[in-house]
């Protein structure tokens, strides 16, 4: 039995559903938290349920900054989305306050529950498989940005520090290539050099953002298609999900990181590179739902380094997985050896794609921005 079923009784006391708890049952695939949809019965009406989460404490060190920053950001966009004429309980996340009126349940091993009501009548997609699906995600998300454009993003606290700071992800390469505690590094020349080769560009947002050009903005920096909410009747983009890792940031990375996730129809670890390809169409598609989603709320100078935040996002991430393969899988959870390592490949062969279709890139963006 898991740490979460061992407290989830206590969990499900803290908090007033508002009726019978009939049953609380393991819900959804993620991978970071405990995740479970409760079941409860109130009175004659019909069944209601709930998404009750116990948060990862590997993940997340201080639970406590995560549930601030979700409070702070959801209590804005339902205040906007009302003004807007829209659904403050169906197209932003609602947090369910414990009896104690806090917004998470400490347990008595230290794990942070956290309650939402389910919103009824939605789906979620692992994949995209039309650039039209990969659009109404797009959508979402330049929405988000919009709807967040006023907040003060410097008030929300860094819930996983340098989560995407580039130069710091090269100088902890660097460090495990020097350390090679595997005996690995002899048998990856290739990918260290990728890397070196694009050193200075693991600066350029970075130097973009120190120089005043790119504006920190609230980021939701996990911008992929299963964390946005389908309407089950309309197909439409509804409700941005999974706000851990809301906090300041770049809106060209939560638009990269898209990108990066869904613009390739391989598996993030295919073997056969000849299948990994970076594709046009769907960056296509992405960016004119992007910024239809955004409407307007970028600056001139976030359209241009838009294709670079696309471009960043995949060279980090394969950064990421290269350093946890050199220092032994430690990070990244792997079902075979040598997974991390074709993870990376993964993402530079996109990388190397992306620097091929650059001019096309930026030929798309320029086509939208207006």
């Amino acid at each position: 039995m898991s740490q979460a079923e061992q407290f989830l009784q206590e969990a499900l006391n803290a908090f007033d559903f508002g009726g019978q708890v009939v049953g609380a049952v393991r819900f959804g695939s993620g991978h970071i938290n405990d995740t479970f949809c409760v079941h409860t019965q109130p009175g004659e009406d019909p069944c209601r349920r709930f998404i009750l989460q116990r948060i990862s404490a590997n993940a997340f060190h201080h639970p406590d900054q995560v549930m601030a920053n979700i409070a702070g950001v959801t209590s804005y966009l339902k205040k906007e989305i009302a003004a807007a004429g829209g659904d403050p309980e169906r197209e932003t996340l609602s947090l369910h306050t414990a009896r104690d009126g806090s917004f998470f349940h400490t347990d008595v091993e230290g794990g942070a529950w956290r309650v939402y009501p389910f919103v009824e009548n939605t789906m979620c997609l692992q994949c995209a498989d039309t650039p039209q699906r990969f659009a109404t995600s797009a959508r979402a998300f330049g929405k988000f940005q919009r709807m967040l454009k006023d907040y003060p993003a410097d008030t929300l606290y860094e819930t996983i520090p340098r989560f995407h700071d580039t130069e710091d992800r090269l100088v902890k390469l660097k460090a495990a290539v020097a350390a090679d505690v595997m005996g690995r590094v002899q048998s990856v020349q290739p990918e260290p050099a990728f890397v070196a080769a694009r050193e200075a560009d693991c600066s350029v947002a970075l130097q973009a953002l120190r120089e005043g050009k790119l504006p920190l903005r609230v980021t939701h920096n996990d911008t992929k298609l299963n964390n946005v909410l389908l309407d089950r009747s309309t197909g439409e983009a509804l409700c941005v999900i999974d706000l851990d890792t809301v906090m300041p940031g770049l809106s060209v990375n939560d638009f990269g990181d898209s990108i990066r996730f869904g613009a390739n129809h391989c598996v993030e670890d295919e073997t056969d590179l000849s299948k990994v390809s970076f594709d046009l169409n769907f960056f296509d598609a992405y960016t004119q739902g992007f910024l239809e989603g955004a409407q307007g709320a970028l600056t001139e100078a976030e359209l241009d380094y838009l294709p670079w935040g696309a471009r960043l996002m995949t060279l980090e991430c394969g950064i990421r997985f290269l350093t946890d393969y050199l220092e032994g899988d430690h990070y990244f959870h792997i079902q075979r050896p040598g997974q991390n390592l074709d993870r990376c490949r993964t993402q530079f062969k996109l990388v190397a794609d992306m620097e091929r279709c650059w001019d096309e890139m930026k030929a798309v963006v320029d086509q939208y921005r207006t």
